[in-house]
């Protein structure tokens, strides 16, 4: 989902106010008048009930905050899907005491950016405000009047709704998303993973429905607080205080079905799509976040097709043989199995050549696992790299709002160097032969028509950015 847009004020104070935080902070930064952030074990506690991870980060004055709810788009009552999207949109239109327009400006007044979204576990409010003591807690108190007090007018609801049709109109013309979607319901079926948002779904949800959604997602019972920034333990949890106190104690919402056992034969799935690219979209589903196997999972994945261009996949079916532009495969582990996938993009007159490249890729990859040069190089990229993931505040509360909300022990964030490195090829052959089997795997294939012998061209060949399946749920 895309973030709320917060408009600035009209006001020349305002802006002015604005602008002057925006020049200081990148005089500060620019000046080298930050320290780095470093991974750090996160000060964890309870404040009315809502789990709270902390980190103190004095270099910068702001405060980095986000606030996480069980009310992803798994949470969708049958038929209704898009209605957490929806619900998480609708959050800053508006409350009792500001309309939509102004909420925008008291924000602006703050100047306190507001983002977030949802994904198929948790819909998060993420913002950022100066740590000064009464912009802090005004910010906190606003943020607070949208989690309890949101209204939800009718206009809106009746304008977003429409937006994300056409937004959903849009993205179903394009191939990678029509594949994107046909892997994850080929492989989640009738569980809540699986279910797609659809036009249909989406014109028949009513204020009514959101309302509702709110009141049961939106509570204690389903919340979780992240703070990164210049405040100390006393002054975090005071924060934390403010945002939750308002939110109904609500009640833990029932456990979800098991993830379906996948199929013991492979599946193939063929869309039909005028493009000259054809999109393969492969999967089972794999990885949960508290998964013993994540880090041999996880380095092994960086060997076979996350590590760019030195990844196996990359190396095998667009260096050896330019198949493709784009090649990858990715694990998106969720409190569920999530899935573990292989994407690529490749004319269509080579999608069955492709295909046999990653299918013996793999195989191999299965067979024998790395050698100890790609292990040495990914331990490298994963380890030795890691700290520039987390090289702000903000890229900081991003992670620890993950490990804080699927409850890692909470000096996850410091031991993953030391857990990447301690990985051996022995643990990646063992993890990789036992949760990713051929047999299992979802190929799905879209597109490719207009790059047949004597077939139209109707398509740029131009590849998606590798993200943009993301629009598919």
């Amino acid at each position: 989902m895309s973030a709320p847009r917060i408009a600035h004020s009209r006001l020349f104070p305002r802006r002015l106010y604005h602008w002057l935080t925006t020049v200081a902070l990148a005089l500060l930064v620019g000046f080298g008048l930050t320290t780095p952030v470093r991974a750090a074990v996160s000060d964890r506690f309870v404040v009315d009930g809502v789990p709270v991870d902390f980190v103190m980060s004095p270099g910068i004055p702001l405060v980095d905050v986000i606030v996480s709810f069980d009310a992803g788009s798994r949470r969708d009552p049958p038929g209704k899907a898009g209605l957490a999207a929806l619900t998480r949109t609708l959050l800053t239109a508006g409350t009792t005491q500001h309309d939509e327009q102004a909420l925008s400006e008291a924000f602006a007044d703050l100047a306190t950016d507001l983002t977030g979204g949802v994904d198929p576990d948790r819909a998060t409010l993420s913002w950022r405000t100066l740590a000064k003591p009464e912009i802090r807690s005004a910010a906190a108190t606003l943020v607070a009047e949208v989690l309890s007090d949101a209204t939800f007018p009718e206009a809106v609801f009746a304008r977003e709704q429409a937006r994300m049709i056409a937004g959903l109109r849009d993205a179903l013309t394009r191939p990678e998303v029509l594949a994107e979607r046909a892997m994850t319901a080929a492989i989640y079926r009738d569980h809540p993973y699986g279910q797609l948002t659809t036009e249909a779904s989406l014109a028949q949800l009513t204020r009514d429905d959101v309302v509702a959604f709110f009141k049961r997602h939106y509570t204690r019972a389903t919340a979780q607080v992240t703070i990164v920034g210049a405040l100390t333990h006393d002054e975090a949890a005071a924060l934390a205080r403010t945002l939750v106190a308002a939110l109904p104690p609500g009640e833990a919402l029932p456990a979800l079905p098991p993830v379906p056992a996948p199929a013991t034969t492979p599946q193939t799935i063929v869309r039909d799509h005028p493009s000259e690219q054809t999109h393969w979209a492969i999967g089972m589903a794999v990885l949960s976040r508290d998964d013993p196997d994540y880090f041999p999972l996880l380095v092994g994945n960086w060997i076979l097709g996350g590590g760019s261009f030195s990844a196996r996949l990359m190396q095998e079916v667009r260096e050896k043989r330019g198949y493709a532009y784009s090649v990858y495969s990715a694990l998106e582990p969720l409190a569920q199995p999530g899935p573990f996938v292989i994407r690529l993009q490749t004319r269509g007159r080579h999608a069955d050549a492709a295909r046999e490249v990653v299918a013996a890729t793999l195989a191999r990859f299965l067979a024998e696992g790395p050698t100890p040069e790609e292990l040495a190089l990914a331990k490298r990229a994963l380890a030795d790299g890691f700290g520039l993931r987390i090289d702000s505040n903000r890229k900081l509360a991003a992670f620890l709002s993950v490990v804080g909300y699927y409850r890692l022990p909470p000096d996850w964030l410091e031991r993953y160097p030391e857990a990447v490195r301690a990985v051996t090829i022995e643990q990646i052959r063992d993890a990789f032969r036992r949760r990713i089997d051929p047999n299992a795997l979802v190929w799905v294939r879209v597109g490719g028509a207009g790059d047949q012998p004597n077939a139209p061209s109707s398509a740029s060949n131009a590849p998606p950015a590798p993200d943009a399946a993301a629009t598919a749920h």
